[in-house]
């Protein structure tokens, strides 16, 4: 018997029993449906927490200053004055780097109208904003060409511009006095919160480094250089960042390094770990979940063989092999399976769609995921249907017959 004219057979089977089907392939649905659902909250659920991690900088790689040294006298980590823009500059060609920032940091009293402050200056560039995933809340924040004429334009922190422009208030066009010198505000970052360090990140005033260095410091070398890798494993990146650094400055043999590299190993272990706590949660849901409609059909493909016992041995007695008949039974399990998976596919899409909508959770159905919900369904249809035909296609056609 061909496999079309099984399916034909197995879909009139189905056919005869709407109900049961439908309750049969409930199980299915819901199962499918669930990890649907599951792995779209999952998902969305990760992708914020990697994107707040990520914004605290887990690909960060900071390069510091080193110790200086002077008649043997060591003056301790950053005070070396060998870091230069052209360092910075180098780094972006090597590979693994996504954004590079190189930076000057200062403190001053800040002052606009008959407000004052007293702040920390970050002098850097115009990566920073990428590499921290900080979007500004007014404005924008500086240009490639204020950099290169050492603009004196400046971009606030939250903090900074609620204390000296006042609440909720856009200051952006306005002037403030940084040691008696004019900087023009051309934005305002949004609100980023309480550091891992405890610092508040929101009170600070970023500017370009060259107007930093230029115009506050009167220095011509750079402090530190900010790196954004292209993956969380940074290891690698820092490894080449040294090696680079070494080959510029001329550092040979045992020479001590003369800058700093450091990675946020700490943040990335967060993240990772909590990528293998959701993958693992949502592979026990998944297999609960399809494992209690495989054994639904199971049951009903049992119950299905008794009843039509006398049908079954009817076939046997005309000629049909016992292969026949462990076919057909297999197919109607695979149908119901299948049936239930793209049903409860349709389930997952919506019972998401609806979660995203009126509850705001994020929510993401990456394309394996429904390829995986599809593929166990088809297995689970195998697996649990197999039994059941298997015994339709040993009952002895006699006995069968004879059955009530």
């Amino acid at each position: 018997m061909s496999i079309l004219m099984t399916l034909v057979i197995a879909l009139k089977a189905l056919n005869r029993n709407k109900m049961r089907t439908i309750l049969t392939m409930l199980g299915m649905i819901i199962g499918v449906g669930a990890v649907i659902t599951m792995v779209a909250l999952g998902r969305g659920a990760q992708t914020t927490i990697e994107d707040q991690v990520k914004a605290a900088g887990t690909n960060m790689i900071n390069i510091n200053a080193g110790n200086f040294s002077s008649g043997g006298v060591r003056q301790g980590q950053g005070n070396s004055t060998t870091l230069t823009a052209e360092d910075a500059a180098s780094l972006r060609e090597l590979p693994g780097v996504q954004y590079v920032a190189a930076g000057v940091n200062s403190r001053s009293q800040v002052i606009a109208g008959n407000q004052n402050w007293s702040t920390s200056i970050n002098g850097t560039d115009i990566d920073f904003p990428l590499i921290r995933s900080w979007p500004t809340k007014y404005g924008a924040f500086f240009t490639q060409q204020d950099v290169n004429s050492a603009a004196k334009v400046a971009v606030l922190g939250t903090v900074v511009s609620n204390t000296l422009f006042g609440e909720d208030v856009d200051p952006v066009g306005q002037i403030i006095r940084i040691r008696n010198q004019p900087f023009k505000v051309i934005g305002v970052m949004s609100s980023k919160g309480t550091g891992a360090m405890g610092n508040d990140q929101d009170d600070v005033i970023f500017a370009p480094y060259t107007t930093v260095q230029k115009k506050l410091q009167g220095i011509t070398h750079i402090q530190n250089i900010t790196v954004s890798a292209t993956d969380a494993n940074t290891a690698p990146v820092a490894a080449e960042i040294e090696q680079q650094l070494r080959l510029r400055h001329k550092l040979i043999g045992n020479d001590p390094n003369d800058f700093m590299v450091r990675t946020l190993e700490e943040m990335a272990s967060v993240r990772t770990e909590t990528t293998k706590t959701m993958t693992t949660l949502l592979a026990t849901i998944a297999g609960v979940s399809l494992i209690v409609g495989g054994i639904g059909i199971m049951n009903i493909m049992l119950v299905s063989v008794t009843e039509r016992t006398r049908e079954i041995g009817l076939r046997l007695a005309i000629g049909a092999r016992g292969k026949d008949v462990l076919l057909q039974f297999l197919v109607e399990a695979i149908v119901l399976s299948l049936l239930g998976g793209l049903l409860g596919i349709g389930m997952g899409y919506a019972l998401s769609g609806a979660a995203e909508r009126f509850l705001s959770w994020p929510t993401s159905i990456p394309p394996e995921a429904i390829a995986m919900a599809f593929g166990f369904a088809a297995i689970t249809g195998v697996f649990f249907g197999f039994y059941p035909a298997m015994k339709a296609s040993r009952l002895d056609p006699i006995e069968a017959l004879r059955f009530e």
